[in-house]
C-alpha cells in the first residue's frame, strides 16, 4: 500500500508539473499615460505646423494681424479639446505689454582723418531698447573690452576699474575661450567648453548699461556665435520689442549693436590696432581693456508704438482637492520675425521649424492629456508665450506676473524646433545636469529603448536662448530636451550635417517652411516622451529639484522658504 501511494503521489506530481496551464496568463495592464501619449502623431503635428507657418499668418510677428490669427487658432484649438481658460480671470490669454521701436539706424566711425562708413544689414545692426523717437551717441570714444565679462566666481574682470561712462565698448561673443596646461578649454573657467550666460548677447548689452556706457558693439564671428551673420541681421532688422517699463527704458544701453567681423578688422587697423592680436590677448584673466584710436557716431530714428501682446494659456485643473493647486508647465513660443517688405521675393519669416512645430507639440500633448481617462493629481498648464525672439520676453512677463503661484509650480517642460528628420535613439537634453528632470526623461525613453544624451553643442549656450531660462531665474526647475542626434537608419552625422544646413541657411531665414522630406515620426516620439514625463510629475511619481551645484538651486531653496498661501 506504502508503495502504491508513493507511486501515486509521484505520478501526480509528475502530472501536475508537466500538465499546461488550462487558462492564458493575463498580460500586464499597458499604464493609462502610455495609451494616452498614442494621441500623439506625427499627421497632428504636421497639421498644426502647415496652419501655423503658412503665408496667412504672416511670420507671427507680435502686433501684427499674425499674432491676431495666431491668437485666435490657438484659443480655439485649446477650447475644441475642452480645456479650461488658462487664466484665472476666464480667459485663453494673458496680456503681455510690449513697447515697438522700429529703428533707422547710421553708424559711422571716425579714425584720424579716415571716415569708415558703415551700411545697415550688410556691416552692422544698431537699436534702442529706450522709448524714444530719436537716439544719437556722437564723438563717443571706443574701448575694446575684451569679452566685456565680470565675473567674480571666475576671478574674471574685463574692465580692471576703467571708467566707461559716455564710451562705447567694444566686445566679443561668447565665453572667454580660457585654455589649461594641456591646451584644452579649462572646465573650472567658464563651464569649459559650455557656454555661460556670460556668452549670451543679452549679458553684453545688460552690463554696459550697469556700467554706463553710450553703446555697446559685439563682434560677430559664426562660430563663437553659433550661426551666421544672416541671422544676426534678420533679427535685429525692422521692428525690435521690449517689455512695457515706467522709466522707457532709460536705464538700458542707448544703442546696442553688432558688426561684422571683418567690419571689426578694419576698425582696429584704422585706430592702429590689430584684430586677432587683441582677440587672443583677451583670453587671458590679465587682459587690460585697449582704446582705439577712432570715434562712434550713432543715429538712430524710431517710430515707436504700444502693443498688447498675448501669452496664450491654457489649463487642465488636477484630479486631487489637495495637490491640484501645484501646476506642471509646459511652454513653446508661438512667435516668430514676421516679414520683410524691403526682400526681393519671398518676404514672409513663416517659422516652420522655430517654433511652429514646437506650438504643434504643446497641442498635441495637450490632446494626449485629454486622452486620459482621469486627469493626473496636479493642474497641468499649456503656455503659448510671445516674443521669445524678441528675448524671451512673454516667458518673463509670465515669471513676473505668474497666473498660479512660482512656488507650487512643480516645473517646467520647454518645447523650442522640434526634429523633422526622423526617429532618432537619443534625446539631447540642454544644459544637462542642472535638475532631476533629466533622470525622469531618462527613465521614460529606456521604457522606450532610447536614450539621453547631454548637448552636443553646449558652446551654443542654448540653455540661455529658450524660455525656460526665465523660470530657471526665479527658480523653477525646467528641462529643455532638444531634438537627438543619433538618426536611427542613418549613417553617422547624417543628422548633425541636416541640422548644420538648416542653421546655415534656414535659422531665421524666410526658408525655414514646411518641406516635402519631412519625416515627423521622431518628433512624434518626443513628444510622447515629453508628455510622460509631464504625467509622472503631475501624478507625483516622480520630482523635480535642482541637482547640488546648479546656480538656480538656492533661488528655489529661498522661494520655497517664503512661500505662504
Amino acid at each position: 500500500m506504502l508503495k502504491k501511494l508513493s507511486l501515486a503521489a509521484l505520478t501526480a506530481g509528475f502530472v501536475a508539473c508537466a500538465a499546461p496551464t488550462p487558462y492564458p496568463l493575463p498580460e500586464p495592464a499597458t499604464p493609462p499615460e502610455q495609451i494616452a501619449a498614442q494621441a500623439i502623431s506625427a499627421a497632428g503635428l504636421g497639421r498644426h505646423i502647415g496652419v501655423l507657418a503658412s503665408d496667412a499668418f504672416e511670420g507671427r510677428l507680435p502686433g501684427t494681424p499674425g499674432e491676431d490669427k495666431t491668437v485666435a487658432y490657438l484659443s480655439e484649438q485649446f477650447k475644441a479639446l475642452g480645456l479650461q481658460a488658462g487664466n484665472p480671470d476666464g480667459r485663453y490669454v494673458q496680456d503681455v505689454p510690449l513697447v515697438g521701436i522700429n529703428g533707422t539706424p547710421t553708424l559711422s566711425f571716425q579714425a584720424g582723418k579716415t571716415t569708415l562708413a558703415m551700411t545697415p544689414g550688410k556691416d552692422f545692426v544698431a537699436a534702442t531698447a529706450r522709448f524714444l523717437p530719436e537716439v544719437t551717441v556722437s564723438n563717443s570714444n571706443l574701448v575694446f573690452v575684451g569679452y566685456g565679462v565680470q565675473a567674480p566666481e571666475y576671478d574674471w574682470d574685463d574692465y580692471k576699474g576703467l571708467n566707461v561712462k559716455g564710451k562705447t565698448l567694444v566686445m566679443l561673443i561668447n565665453d572667454p575661450p580660457v585654455r589649461g596646461a594641456d591646451g584644452q578649454l579649462d572646465p573650472k573657467k567658464f563651464a569649459g567648453k559650455g557656454m555661460t550666460y556670460y556668452g549670451r548677447w543679452t549679458y553684453k548689452f545688460e552690463i554696459g548699461s550697469k556700467l554706463g556706457a553710450a553703446a555697446v558693439i559685439i563682434v560677430h564671428e559664426t562660430e563663437p556665435a553659433a550661426y551666421p551673420w544672416s541671422v544676426v541681421e534678420h533679427s535685429w532688422t525692422g521692428e525690435q520689442f521690449e517689455l512695457a517699463a515706467p522709466d522707457k527704458n532709460m536705464s538700458r544701453v542707448p544703442v546696442q549693436a553688432w558688426i561684422t567681423v571683418d567690419k571689426a578688422r578694419e576698425l582696429f587697423a584704422a585706430g592702429g590696432r590689430d584684430y586677432d592680436e587683441l582677440k587672443q590677448d583677451a583670453a587671458h584673466p590679465n587682459f587690460q581693456p585697449v582704446s582705439i584710436k577712432a570715434k562712434a557716431n550713432f543715429s538712430i530714428r524710431n517710430e515707436v508704438r504700444t502693443v498688447e501682446s498675448h501669452n496664450i494659456v491654457a489649463r487642465l485643473p488636477g484630479s486631487d482637492p489637495k495637490l491640484a493647486a501645484e501646476t506642471v508647465i509646459y511652454t513653446a513660443h508661438w512667435d516668430h520675425l514676421g516679414r520683410d517688405s524691403h526682400l526681393q521675393g519671398d518676404q514672409i519669416f513663416n517659422g516652420a521649424v522655430d517654433n511652429a512645430s514646437g506650438v504643434a507639440g504643446l497641442l498635441e500633448i495637450a490632446k494626449a492629456y485629454k486622452a486620459l481617462p482621469s486627469a493626473p493629481k496636479r493642474s497641468v498648464l499649456f503656455l503659448a508665450v510671445t516674443a521669445e525672439e524678441q528675448g524671451l520676453l512673454g516667458s518673463r512677463h509670465y515669471a513676473k506676473n505668474p497666473l498660479y503661484p512660482l512656488p507650487l509650480t512643480s516645473a517646467v517642460i520647454n518645447m523650442d524646433a522640434l526634429n523633422p528628420w526622423g526617429p532618432t535613439k537619443d534625446l539631447q537634453v540642454v544644459g544637462s545636469g542642472q535638475t532631476t528632470l533629466e533622470d525622469t526623461l531618462a527613465a521614460v525613453l529606456a521604457d522606450r529603448g532610447r536614450i539621453t544624451v547631454p548637448d552636443a553643442q553646449p558652446e551654443k549656450g542654448s540653455y540661455y536662448r529658450s524660455d525656460q531660462f526665465e523660470f530657471a531665474k526665479v527658480g523653477v526647475p525646467g528641462l529643455y530636451a532638444c531634438r537627438g542626434s543619433q538618426a536611427i537608419g542613418q549613417p553617422e552625422g547624417w543628422l548633425a550635417e541636416k541640422n548644420k544646413v538648416f542653421t546655415s541657411n534656414s535659422y531665421h531665414n524666410v526658408s525655414d517652411e514646411v518641406r516635402e522630406d519631412w519625416n515627423l515620426d521622431g518628433a512624434a516620439q518626443d513628444m510622447q516622451a515629453l508628455f510622460e514625463v509631464g504625467y509622472r510629475l503631475a501624478q507625483g511619481t516622480a520630482s523635480a529639484e535642482w541637482k547640488p551645484g546648479s546656480e538656480f538651486k538656492a533661488i528655489r531653496e529661498a522661494s520655497l522658504a517664503s512661500w505662504a498661501p
